[in-house]
């Protein structure tokens, strides 16, 4: 990760949940761009359930070779 690191609520607040995970700011958007509360909230610490979305593998697979402190803009689709 790079200089920036955001607090990621695997279950999101307003499903009741309180831990958080540091994630990258482009990842934490892609998250929450690529899943609604409700599905976080049913499978948000099952990295695996994660990974299985087709939209979060492809973006994974694109930033990985990106140097730590990238950022992107992010397009919202939900």
């Amino acid at each position: 990760m790079g200089r920036v690191v955001q607090q990621h609520h695997p279950v999101p607040k307003s499903k009741k949940g309180r831990e958080t995970v540091p994630v990258h700011p482009i990842c934490h958007k892609t998250i929450h761009k690529v899943f609604t509360n409700a599905e976080l909230a049913r499978f948000g610490y099952d990295r695996a359930r994660l990974l299985e979305n087709g939209e979060l593998a492809k973006f994974l697979r694109w930033i990985a070779d990106k140097p730590p402190n990238f950022n992107a803009p992010v397009r919202r689709g939900r």
